[in-house]
Parts: structure tokens; C-alpha cells; sequence
């Protein structure tokens, strides 16, 4: 893991008014995985898991309870999780400069989210997000755009 300048990271309840219900966990699950994040980079509550690779830039601020990881964690496959209960897959997430992700949002693997976007609250991310959007929903949907 490695960590730019700016690290603010909050698990206390009275360090939000929305009252993080978990500590930040940061995590590497497979051996050989990366978690990267530039500077000023600021998380509430919430885990970010990468198995594979995370890379997150500046200025970037994740609301408070938001799951990142890049790995399933099982395999859809009955057979492979009965002989191995971490056989997921997993596939590179990266999240550009100038990003604002809502509290309690769900990033999943091998997305992109595109510099100065934003994520709605509670919304699920399966697919790129372009650059200067805001996205929301179940699977997160492009509203609108936003200006640079």
C-alpha cells in the first residue's frame, strides 16, 4: 500500500455527522496486490479491498460507509466454492483526480471512474463512469454532466 500526502481517514462516530457505522479498513488480499492513492485522498467509515490493484488520485473524497474492492471474493461457481471459498476474480479499479463518491456506495471491480465525477449516495457501481458526470442508482446511470 502506498499513501500520498493529505491521507484523512475517519472511523469515529464524532468525526462525521453522518456517523460512520464502521472503522476504515484498507486492505490488500492477495499477495502482490497494490492500494495506491495520491494526494489529499479522505475516506469516512468503509473498506477498500483490492486483490488485484487500486489506484486512486487527487482529491479524492469517499463518503462515509462506501465498499471499494476489486475482487468478487467467491466464484459464481458451486463446485469452485465448496474446493475454494476465495476464488473470486478480480479486476483493476481506478478512480481518477477530483472524484466525490456519496456515503454508502458499492465500487465494483474492473471500473473506472472518470476525473471530476461524482456518485450519488447508495449507488452501485458496475460500469465506467466517464469523466464530469454524476451517476446514481442500482446500476449507477450517467444524470448529467458537470462542468469542469
Amino acid at each position: 500500500m502506498t499513501f500520498g500526502p493529505g491521507l484523512g481517514l475517519r472511523s469515529s462516530v464524532r468525526s462525521n455527522p453522518l456517523a460512520p457505522n464502521r472503522h476504515v479498513v484498507l486492505t490488500t488480499w492477495w499477495i502482490g496486490a497494490h492500494l495506491e492513492t495520491e494526494a489529499n485522498f479522505a475516506m469516512t467509515g468503509g473498506s477498500i479491498c483490492a486483490a488485484e490493484r487500486i489506484t486512486i488520485g487527487n482529491n479524492v473524497t469517499i463518503g462515509a460507509n462506501t465498499i471499494i474492492s476489486d475482487t468478487d471474493f467467491h466464484s459464481l461457481s458451486p463446485q469452485q466454492r465448496r474446493s475454494e471459498s476465495s476464488g473470486g476474480t478480480a479486476a483493476p479499479i481506478v478512480i481518477e483526480d477530483d472524484v466525490f463518491v456519496g456515503m454508502n456506495c458499492l465500487i465494483l471491480k474492473g471500473v473506472r471512474i472518470g476525473q471530476g465525477s461524482v456518485v450519488g449516495t447508495g449507488s452501485v457501481v458496475a460500469t465506467d463512469v466517464p469523466r464530469y458526470v454524476i451517476v446514481a442508482g442500482n446500476p449507477a446511470t450517467v444524470l448529467r454532466v458537470v462542468s469542469p
